[in-house]
């Protein structure tokens, strides 16, 4: 059965660029680059999210601070050995980008205009236990761990966080479940304390969920058997 792991894993950003842009590494003689882009949020703040490109998308004249840009793409992890220790890190790649007026054109192209701003849809397993718990102000929050396949036998892990009654039926969830998750990629600051008793400002990046279903198993088999009878 051919499976296509872009159906796992599709993300549309719209924003603005940030930052210049910062070599990042570099596979079969092609150098990838990362830039940071902000992303506004209907209650009028923003998230900055850091962006993963080919060379072959930026021409540095487009890609200019300030300028408007809407990616295409996908939501990945990688793991950095830093200090003897594995980091997960967390970075939209981008497949295919747009600048200024092409912003527009593409806008022209929805119907929601409003969710091609910043949303994610996710297809993958828990591969960790939801986290459920309650804020001192009695709003409900389960963090989850997907593990979300992608081409040549890897996958990434990709945290999210659900809210309120979402938040509350993730809890019973059990790892290997495979579900499909709606929602947007969020930046979030947090306080680290260390033993020696100071703290550093951090940033993590996650997806908030809007939907969450469950993949039933006889569901994937009835249309395992429709493809097999074709």
């Amino acid at each position: 059965m051919n499976i296509n792991y872009a159906d796992n894993n599709h993300l549309v950003l719209m924003g603005k660029v940030t930052s210049e842009k910062r070599f990042s590494h570099e596979i079969y003689g092609e150098c990838f680059y990362i830039f940071d882009m902000e992303v506004p949020r209907l209650s009028n703040t923003s998230d900055i999210i850091p962006v993963t490109v080919s060379e072959r998308l930026i021409p540095d004249e487009k890609l200019v601070i300030g300028t408007n840009i809407l990616i295409k793409g996908q939501f990945r992890s990688y793991n950095s050995y830093e200090n003897e220790k594995n980091k997960l890190i967390l970075t939209v790649f981008a497949k295919d980008i747009f600048f200024g007026e092409e912003v527009e054109e593409q806008l022209e192209k929805e119907e929601n205009k409003e969710a091609i701003s910043n949303e994610v849809i996710l297809t993958g397993y828990i591969c960790k236990k939801p986290i459920y718990r309650q804020t001192p102000f009695g709003r409900e929050i389960a963090d989850l761990l997907l593990a979300v396949n992608r081409a040549y036998n890897k996958s990434d892990y990709i945290p999210a966080i659900a809210w309120g009654r979402t938040a509350r039926f993730c809890q019973n969830i059990e790892v290997g479940t495979e579900v499909k998750v709606i929602g947007r990629v969020q930046s979030r600051t947090y306080e680290k304390k260390f033993e020696d008793g100071t703290s550093q400002t951090k940033v993590a990046y996650e997806v908030s969920i809007a939907s969450l279903e469950i993949i039933e198993e006889k569901e994937k088999s009835s249309e395992e058997g429709e493809e097999e009878a074709i």
